[in-house]
């Protein structure tokens, strides 16, 4: 039902996209996903700060760390400075670290727009420019996309006019959220500027993000904004085999998994035993596991206590046997299909002084706009 998907020489089909979530989408849950898909569609890693790539940052070099299965490798940086953006590409060109990157222009976070980075950035029409620019030259035969949100607000919208760089530019493709940078994600996104969008930038794919919750939502999303692909971000949290579903639903197919609690514990061990394994210690791994307890077990008859208890597990065996202790002959809920992750709104977004005074001006963004955090 959709045209093949191509970012650069890599066809990605079904054309489904994981997004680039802070502290999520690391080697082990990528890894989870990509089974789950059967191997098919794109994986983009967290979000790496170019400065920190360049610098060669020890935990930056453990997040870019792909699995030797994981092809192609994609990359997602995160810069705001022309220079140092060129400099982070043509790393990842030269020593070969990555077949396809993407740039961040979609961040709402305070700390990051407050500085001019982020979703705060294509405001700045010649900046943005700049660093797309040396992003492409950079790069060599590596394809350069880009994520990028409506704008800042609804009287600042940027994302034609970044779109229309992005082309001119030699960008290969672009995602856009539904959201403004003040929305953060609380509403609706809005689908119908995805349409725009894609009607605007006709000759390189545009991909739809934003509320897609199920494989459902992908095909009326694509239906819907005639978008070349999806990119799915909080749908998949603690739900690593939505991507099964996306794959059937695109190949046309019903089938569509429901684990049992017993399943979906299964896959919570096998969640923490990999990011022990990434990180070379089983406790830390089990540590870093206890942000998604909630997520995996949405919608599911367990007491508060014993979410409690499995939230401060720090080790595998304690993980299993808090587990065993529920009934895990439960069903799939109705109730766990729905939104999860973060919904908050957030009506203003923080800026330099004087940034909207002028969308061409590039004054005003300071290298300590690169701070590591999440993808938006």
């Amino acid at each position: 039902m959709t045209h093949p998907l191509t970012i650069g020489p890599h066809a990605v089909t079904p054309p489904v996209v994981l997004a680039p979530m802070a502290g999520i989408t690391n080697a082990p849950f990528r890894t989870l996903c990509r089974e789950f898909s059967g191997g098919k569609g794109l994986f983009v890693s967290e979000m790496i700060t170019t400065r920190a790539l360049v610098e060669r940052n020890e935990k930056t070099m453990q997040l870019i760390r792909f699995d030797a299965s994981e092809t192609p490798r994609s990359i997602q940086l995160y810069g705001v400075d022309p220079a140092t953006v060129g400099k982070a590409v043509r790393m990842i060109a030269e020593e070969d670290l990555a077949d396809h990157i993407d740039l961040n222009f979609g961040c709402p976070v305070p700390k990051v727009t407050r500085k001019g980075g982020g979703s705060a950035l294509p405001y700045k029409r010649n900046l943005l420019r700049a660093i797309l620019r040396e992003a492409v030259s950079g790069a060599g035969d590596l394809p350069v996309t880009m994520k990028m949100r409506k704008g800042i607000d609804d009287d600042h919208m940027t994302y034609l006019d970044a779109g229309r760089i992005a082309v001119e530019e030699g960008v290969t493709a672009i995602a856009l959220h539904g959201r403004t940078a003040a929305q953060h994600y609380g509403g609706t996104a809005d689908w119908s500027a995805i349409a725009r969008l894609k009607e605007h930038v006709p000759e390189i794919p545009v991909l739809g993000n934003g509320d897609i919750w199920s494989a459902q939502d992908a095909l009326r999303m694509v239906r819907e904004t005639g978008c070349d692909g999806v990119v799915v971000g909080r749908g998949c949290l603690g739900r690593p085999w939505l991507f099964a579903d996306l794959v059937a639903a695109f190949e046309g197919r019903t089938d569509h998994q429901r684990p049992t609690l017993r399943e979906v514990a299964d896959v919570m061990v096998r969640h923490a035993r990999l990011l022990g394994e990434w990180l070379g210690d089983e406790s830390k791994g089990v540590i870093d596991f206890r942000k998604h307890v909630a997520w995996y077990l949405k919608g599911f008859a367990v007491g508060s206590e014993m979410r409690k208890r499995l939230a401060i597990t720090s080790s595998l065996e304690e993980l299993r046997a808090g587990l065993d202790e529920l009934d895990l002959a439960q069903e799939w809920p109705a109730g766990a299909d729905g939104p999860r992750g973060r919904t908050s709104g957030n009506n203003r977004v923080v800026l330099p002084d004087g940034w909207l005074k002028d969308p061409y001006d590039c004054a005003g963004v300071s290298v300590d706009a690169e701070l590591d955090t999440s993808g938006g």
